[in-house]
């Protein structure tokens, strides 16, 4: 992957906010790598990453791995602070564990100056809204943010229901009310193409290899979605051929367009020029990608300032042609699919980081450099 062409062309794109995480990889360490060797003021951008993560199912939320991670993520992306750091797949841990490295999050904000901002991410809305309300009862203070992944896209728009549909919401119950009575200050929406459900090459119905033993998908067996909906949204990509279009694209742009509306109008928006808009996460893989994306999002922004209200014009042509398509013959296709969401974690989960070695962190310089570095500053 071109990381460091990628990272150039975001920045003269004007994309200026990059979310990454521990988890992904070498995610940091390519992303800080770009970054240094680019060099743009440190305040033209925004960092945002995750902590108590480590491994599909390895979770250390103790206070004194989340500060642990938060000074290696510092060290990985080369900067002084983060701007946002959100607890990974918080469904993954207790309640009481959340809270407790929210707090230490907030402490490494107050104490240390080295967060400014804190939220949680993950998957299932409840819990989400479960936890944003228990973090506001329990510090007496709101979240600055919430992650909210494959909950809004052409599948699966719970997160957005019933403002998606253009009503009014009918009781406090619906997550976005839920979000706004804990005081989340914003909302995002990431993985608006369903993990790869919602791409023309989709997910592979079936994990396991032939009676031959030919075949057997990784992708497949990692994604958590059952055979039946990955045959629905299969049905989808035929249905954006058929109209010239490829489903990333459908996708990606009712998922912009709507967010950005939706997020908005629920008081969960980010300030883009004059006006606040829903903020979406996207991932990207080469340039191509980066920069239809941007364009579609231009576009977005175009139609909700009221540039392109002619609905001859180009940009309010597209939008009008994917939210029909989507809303007249994607939707309908999809049948008992559309809103399916699966179990996380999944059935039978446990935590593989043994209690006893829930806090102990690396003894690999991390933590003896970041002291260095504050001691002299303190001397200063």
């Amino acid at each position: 992957m071109p990381y460091r062409d990628i990272v150039a062309r975001a920045l003269e794109l004007g994309v200026n906010a990059f979310d990454t995480s521990p988890y992904y990889g070498p995610s940091e360490t390519l992303l800080g790598s770009a970054l240094s060797q680019l060099s743009p003021p440190r305040s033209s951008y925004t960092l945002i990453t995750k902590a108590g993560r480590i491994a599909p199912e390895v979770f250390d939320y103790s206070p004194a791995h989340i500060r642990y991670s938060v000074l290696r993520s510092l060290e990985r992306l080369h900067t002084p602070y983060l701007d946002l750091v959100y607890t990974h797949d918080a469904e993954f841990a207790q309640p009481s564990e959340v809270v407790d490295a929210v707090r230490e999050l907030r402490r490494l904000r107050d104490e240390e100056g080295i967060i400014r901002y804190v939220g949680i991410s993950g998957f299932p809305i409840d819990v989400l809204c479960n936890l944003a309300e228990l973090v506001l009862a329990e510090t007496g203070e709101p979240l600055d943010a919430v992650l909210s992944y494959g909950h809004f896209t052409v599948q699966n728009r719970q997160l957005g229901l019933p403002l998606v549909d253009g009503g009014g919401y009918s009781d406090s119950n619906s997550p976005l009310p839920r979000f706004k009575a804990a005081g989340v200050g914003v909302v995002l929406n990431a993985s608006i193409l369903g993990m790869g459900l919602l791409t023309s090459r989709g997910i592979p119905a079936d994990p396991e290899p032939s009676a031959e033993g030919v075949g057997g998908s990784p992708l497949a067996k990692w994604h958590p979605s059952p055979p039946e909906l990955r045959r629905a949204c299969k049905r989808l990509a035929d249905i954006a051929g058929a109209a010239g279009e490829r489903l990333e694209s459908v996708a990606i742009r009712w998922a912009l367009e709507e967010w950005a509306r939706i997020g908005a109008t629920a008081g969960f928006g980010v300030q883009v020029g004059s006006r606040k808009v829903g903020a979406t996460v996207c991932g990207v893989t080469a340039i191509s990608e980066l920069e239809e994306t941007v364009k579609e999002w231009r576009d977005v922004l175009s139609n909700l300032e009221g540039q392109d209200s002619d609905a001859t014009s180009p940009a309010a042509e597209r939008r009008d042609k994917i939210l029909g398509m989507v809303r007249e013959k994607m939707w309908p296709a999809l049948g008992s699919w559309k809103e399916y969401v699966w179990t996380s974690p999944g059935e039978g989960y446990v935590n593989k980081r043994r209690p006893e070695d829930r806090g102990v962190v690396p003894d690999d310089g991390i933590i003896a450099a970041y002291e260095q570095r504050k001691a002299a500053k303190q001397s200063l």
